[in-house]
């Protein structure tokens, strides 16, 4: 009887047990139950956390980029300028080399280039001489520096070449002989060179080949008197039947001097 006693009690306690582990075990349950909701709530919490700061990072990351193509551009762009300022380096470096080779040979040079025109000024046509000669002689003052002789020189050769393209009309004097009048004359660039006394009853051409003017005949005289009006602006212009003034002799000389002085 008692072991049979002992074998129930245990059994009851074992059953008392279980029932209180299965209560035990089923509270958890009951609490990660409620908790569900929060739980959820704060992942959700999370996930949109992470999202905007994926969204920000993205946003620098393109940030970053675009930083990043405008510096290369700007690289690229130094590059070249900072290549093209070398090359500016080197051709000047260059020049200063030259430059005391130049600077020595450049009073010889005035000297050629001022003979060489004031033989030009004497083998023209006889126009202007007296002003032509002495922008010429100006060339020769030992006092001005070798870089504003050539200056003075170069634009006394500007002057001349520029003579070649201008129709001009002037009164002055006519020297021949032992006579001395007063006369209208006309140049046509280097072409020619006339005159014609005020009443229009006399006038001449110039003969380059034979160093002297040569009466001119009536219907001359006439063109003479049409060109004066055209080159005083008074006429339209038209084309005029004139002689020429230089000869092919004259030509060739006054070219071989042009060609000497740009060699």
């Amino acid at each position: 009887m008692v072991r049979t006693f002992r074998l129930d009690l245990s059994l009851g306690v074992a059953i008392g047990l279980l029932v209180a582990g299965l209560l035990h075990a089923q509270e958890p349950r009951v609490d990660e139950a409620g908790d569900a909701p929060r739980g959820q709530a704060e992942l959700q919490a999370r996930i949109d956390e992470a999202d905007d700061e994926t969204r920000e990072l993205l946003r620098e990351l393109r940030r970053i980029e675009a930083e990043a193509r405008r510096l290369e551009g700007d690289n690229l762009a130094r590059v070249s300028r900072l290549a093209e300022r070398e090359t500016r380096l080197d051709r000047r470096e260059a020049a200063l080399d030259g430059l005391e080779g130049t600077r020595a040979a450049l009073p010889a040079l005035n000297r050629r280039l001022s003979a060489r025109l004031a033989q030009w000024v004497d083998r023209d046509l006889p126009f202007l001489v007296e002003e032509r000669r002495a922008r010429v002689a100006s060339l020769d003052d030992a006092t001005l520096p070798a870089t504003e002789r050539l200056e003075r020189l170069l634009s006394a050769w500007r002057s001349e070449l520029a003579y070649g393209r201008e129709t001009d009309a002037w009164r002055g004097y006519l020297t021949d002989g032992e006579t001395r009048r007063e006369v209208d004359f006309l140049r046509l660039g280097r072409v020619g060179l006339y005159y014609l006394t005020p009443d229009g009853r006399q006038g001449g051409a110039w003969r380059a080949g034979e160093s002297r003017w040569k009466a001119l005949q009536d219907d001359q005289r006439a063109e003479v008197r049409k060109g004066l009006r055209i080159a005083r602006d008074q006429r339209a212009p038209e084309l005029l039947e004139l002689p020429v003034s230089p000869d092919v002799e004259t030509d060739l000389g006054r070219q071989k001097i042009a060609e000497e002085s740009s060699s």
